[in-house]
């Protein structure tokens, strides 16, 4: 596939309509799922997806204006020190790693690239506090260009309780799995309806899919679920 640097897995037409049902069901219950890091531009989608790792979207999102008022260019960012940004982001864990993060990747873009967030994976990756996940991200949100499927904590954990990727499956194989078994114009979709279904549904304790009092979604898809297999122990 074009763009794509390894080979995806090999996936079945019946597993592909499957996907493409849950999608389809995913679209009508959630038609305004998007992207929920407050941002205005691609740089500050990059400075927001640094700032999210292990913190909610809603604490950043809370931390963002205020930061993002005293720094409203890369070069502002640049220009100061990690020390600076620190108080802005103090609510965020890890602040301080995360302020070295952002003020690292801001001077990179300054330096490297003219004060452009860069629109390939490739180029993101060399930028310090980024990998796949935050490229993805931002290729996604900020530049309309699909290379992958962001995977997060959400994204992972209903990939496998719905059957999706198998349950020992590491990040990068449940992205895989996920671009083989959707059309590539919609893998960012496919990122932004797992979450808001895991945020709003699917949560990672109290899961109670196959007895009747779960979410429909979760009742009809979440077939390989914990919950499920371990009713079936039991019963065994």
């Amino acid at each position: 596939m074009e763009g794509v640097p390894f080979e995806l897995p090999r996936v079945s037409a019946k597993e592909r309509a499957r996907a493409a049902e849950l999608l389809a069901v995913l679209d009508r219950e959630y038609p305004d799922a998007h992207c929920e890091l407050d941002h205005r531009n691609a740089h500050e989608l990059l400075v927001a997806t640094i700032l999210s790792a292990q913190a909610t979207d809603v604490g950043v999102n809370k931390a963002t204006p205020a930061l993002f008022a005293r720094f409203p260019t890369p070069a502002d960012y640049a220009a100061a020190s990690p020390t600076e940004i620190e108080p802005y982001i103090k609510t965020i864990g890890l602040f301080r790693n995360k302020a070295r993060a952002v003020h690292a990747a801001m001077k990179e873009i300054v330096d490297r690239f003219g004060g452009r967030v860069p629109g390939t994976m490739e180029e993101l990756l060399t930028l310090h506090g980024v990998a796949r996940k935050t490229a993805n991200v931002v290729l996604s949100n900020a530049h309309g260009i699909n290379v992958g499927v962001v995977v997060d904590t959400h994204v992972e954990r209903l990939s496998k309780r719905m059957g999706l990727a198998e349950w020992d499956s590491t990040v990068a194989m449940v992205e895989r799995r996920l671009m083989a078994l959707f059309a590539r114009e919609r893998w960012g979709d496919v990122s932004h309806l797992l979450i808001f279904h895991g945020r709003r549904a699917c949560k990672a304790r109290g899961v109670t899919c196959g007895d009747g009092s779960g979410h429909p979604i979760c009742e009809r898809f979440g077939t390989a679920c914990e919950c499920r297999v371990k009713r079936a122990g039991k019963k065994g």
